[in-house]
């Protein structure tokens, strides 16, 4: 089994609103159209990780027809490595080989991206597959079991960006045809730009 976790525990700061409940142009919210895109990958086991107004994040969930588990991280202002360590503690179960993860921040990733991701790493599992295009690397982010202790007790200074880099090859990369796989939405002006595109 491979479940996915989202990482939606963050103040938004820069945005000055909830990134999970923002909607987009269709209607869904970022945290909506990411659980349903997983879902429709055949994703079975989606974790939304929340942290900052938890209560009103899993309050606006509840009236989607979509199915997720949501786990608390209430060390949320230790940044996003906890929740990532809180993620995994809830997935890692016999069965588990991998995880995908991604930021709630990326919200237009494709369902294709998430099957190709799926589909390299049963072919010959490595410990990090990504989705790229022209050098650049997006979400979600396949991660195996093999790293899950490490991303666990990693340095917090350093996040999880220095553990996936340390173990991430060009060899397993699925190169991908989705601009939404690397659109980070975090600030105002970029989902202004979102939105009028």
């Amino acid at each position: 089994m491979i479940p996915a976790i989202v990482l939606a525990a963050g103040k938004s700061s820069r945005m000055g609103r909830l990134k999970p409940l923002l909607p987009l142009p269709e209607g869904d919210t970022f945290l909506a159209r990411i659980v349903q895109t997983l879902r429709a990958a055949d994703v079975e086991d989606v974790v939304v990780v929340v942290g900052h107004d938890a209560a009103l994040v899993e309050r606006a969930f509840e009236s989607q027809p979509l199915a997720a588990r949501f786990v608390r991280n209430d060390e949320y202002e230790a940044g996003q490595l906890s929740s990532l360590e809180a993620g995994l503690r809830v997935i890692d179960r016999p069965g588990v080989v991998a995880a995908l993860v991604t930021p709630v921040d990326v919200p237009l990733f494709s369902v294709a991206t998430v099957r190709a991701l799926l589909q390299r790493y049963r072919r010959a599992p490595v410990p990090v597959v990504r989705p790229a295009a022209g050098g650049r690397h997006g979400h979600p982010v396949l991660i195996d079991r093999c790293l899950f202790a490490e991303l666990i007790g990693a340095d917090p200074a350093l996040g999880a960006r220095a553990v996936i880099r340390a173990h991430a090859s060009s060899g397993a990369d699925v190169e991908v045809d989705d601009p939404g796989a690397f659109l980070d939405i975090d600030t105002p002006e970029e989902y202004e730009r979102l939105l009028s595109s």
